[in-house]
């Protein structure tokens, strides 16, 4: 059975291991405990949607290259042969585009 809370451990490891920061700095800098960023990234704890962005703000690395690094990963445990597209379909683009000039 493929944890996806397994794979995104992984995934934040390697990031913090690629930045060359320790799991004290890592933890201290996203004000989450040391221990459960440990258990986090063993694959032992589930992360909330807070945490991972906190950690992935701590990593200065947007939380989308982080999940898509998961997906991807998910994609090769599944056998997943198809190549999924990098680009957003236009009209997705287009309406978060709308929403954004209707903010301002």
């Amino acid at each position: 059975m493929i944890l996806v809370r397994q794979e995104i451990g992984d995934v934040l490891r390697d990031f913090r291991l690629q930045k060359g920061r320790t799991l004290r700095q890592v933890a201290s800098k996203a004000s989450v405990a040391l221990g459960y960023l440990s258990e986090v990234e063993r694959g032992q704890k589930e992360a909330s949607s807070e945490i991972l962005a906190s950690v992935a703000e701590a990593l200065d690395t947007p939380i989308s290259v982080i999940m898509r690094e998961v997906g991807d990963r998910l994609a090769v445990l599944e056998g997943i042969d198809a190549i999924v597209p990098d680009a957003l379909p236009d009209d997705f683009a287009s309406d978060i585009d709308a929403e954004l000039v209707s903010q301002r």
